[in-house]
């Protein structure tokens, strides 16, 4: 298994981690009746698996610096396994949100951690590349573990579906376990030597922009399938067939997003993915509930949205060359911030006015994601942007 075969293997572990966080939006309704609640409560099954991977990503990343990679890793997947599979021995609320709490904690961990080690398995010139794999990893749960989650959870049970995935996520354990090399770090980096990346005006701007498209699309998303159940009487199929569908732009959306951000710049494939999901999420407020309108719609968006994800993360890395583990543990924190957020403030929306404007809260969040990137990267133009030379000069501070 070369290096390559490897990355892939990092990828499944992330598809795996992205189907546990994100299943549940597509059976919120069978959760929320299995365990009492209402959906506004068994969208905070979202919220609290987000809020733990926000808070707990930098802090296992941070104390664990010194760490083996490798071992960490390990660590964090074997966890997660675990609190899967605890999923079906929690029958009331409360023990599902702690055991969210716990999933959202390794797992968060580990797609960071997993996302690290990938660029620094392959050649400096395809880190992007690198990064667009693993992201379409996390996009493939979309594709399939949502939808399949959503078309087998009325046969098989939703809390087997989470066992399953559990010892699924076995396999990239092992690759890692023979495949991965032990990645060191030459160099001691306190705390607050990692802390003071948030002291940089560009990295702030930049993880605030993540932070509120995130949210945007954490605002429609946490609540598609009632969302798409109010434009139409849709059977368990028809949802999942359009889940898939969906999935696939996202899929797609990461592979383009990679590509352009190594051959156009980061940049303008930020720049373009924002303005294409900010419109598009505008445009569904004004389909007046034509599903056959809102669809392709969803299919435009979920492709804009991670068109946008690995540049972003390229962007960070290039501000951070000599810590991107760090980069990319604050701005996946603040990914979760984004999606804690985003569902907190798609339940608010449909408590307070109507399932129908989802789209227009998401259309606020991205729009000022928009604004803050133009912002940036004038100011970025304004004083030079010294990152790329020494993301050039710099090597790796691992070694295998």
């Amino acid at each position: 298994m070369n290096n390559k075969w490897v990355v892939y293997s990092l990828a499944l572990a992330v598809f795996l981690i992205g189907t546990i966080e994100y299943i549940i939006s597509g059976i919120l309704h069978i959760v929320a009746a299995d365990l009492g609640i209402t959906t506004s409560a068994a969208g905070s099954l979202v919220t609290v698996f987000a809020l733990a991977a926000a808070i707990g990503s930098p802090v296992v990343i941070a104390t664990t610096i010194r760490v083996d990679r490798r071992k960490i890793l390990l660590t964090m997947l074997g966890i997660f396994i675990l609190s899967s599979i605890m999923v079906y021995f929690s029958p009331s609320f409360e023990m599902m949100l702690m055991t969210r709490i716990i999933q959202g904690l390794s797992g968060g961990a580990a797609a960071v951690i997993a996302m690290a080690v990938a660029t620094r398995l392959v050649e400096e010139r395809n880190r992007g590349r690198a990064i667009g794999t693993i992201l379409m990893g996390l996009s493939s749960s979309l594709v399939l573990g949502v939808p399949v989650g959503t078309l087998l959870s009325e046969t098989l049970g939703w809390r087997t579906l989470f066992v399953i995935v559990g010892l699924l996520t076995v396999i990239p354990l092992l690759a890692v376990f023979l495949r991965v090399p032990s990645i060191t770090e030459q160099r001691a980096i306190t705390l607050g030597m990692q802390l003071s990346i948030l002291k940089d005006k560009k990295i702030v701007l930049a993880v605030v922009i993540t932070l509120f498209y995130i949210g945007g699309y954490s605002a429609l998303f946490t609540y598609i399938s009632p969302f798409l159940q109010s434009n139409g009487e849709l059977s368990a199929a028809a949802l999942s067939g359009i889940l898939l569908l969906s999935g696939i732009c996202s899929f797609a959306g990461s592979k383009i997003g990679g590509v352009l951000a190594d051959t156009k710049g980061a940049k303008f494939t930020i720049y373009a993915g924002l303005a294409l999901q900010a419109g598009t999420l505008l445009l569904l407020t004004w389909s007046d509930g034509l599903i056959y309108v809102v669809t392709p719609l969803i299919m435009m968006w979920m492709t804009a949205t991670w068109m946008t994800s690995p540049a972003q993360q390229l962007y960070l890395v290039t501000l951070v060359p000599q810590s991107p583990d760090i980069a990319l543990s604050v701005n996946t924190s603040f990914i979760q911030f984004g999606f804690a957020i985003g569902s907190g403030i798609g339940g608010l929306m449909i408590s307070s006015s109507s399932i129908d404007n989802l789209g227009l809260a998401g259309f606020a969040l991205v729009f000022l994601a928009l604004l803050l990137a133009a912002w940036l990267f004038a100011y970025d133009k304004k004083n030079g942007h010294a990152a790329s030379n020494k993301y050039n000069e710099n090597r790796s501070i691992y070694t295998d």
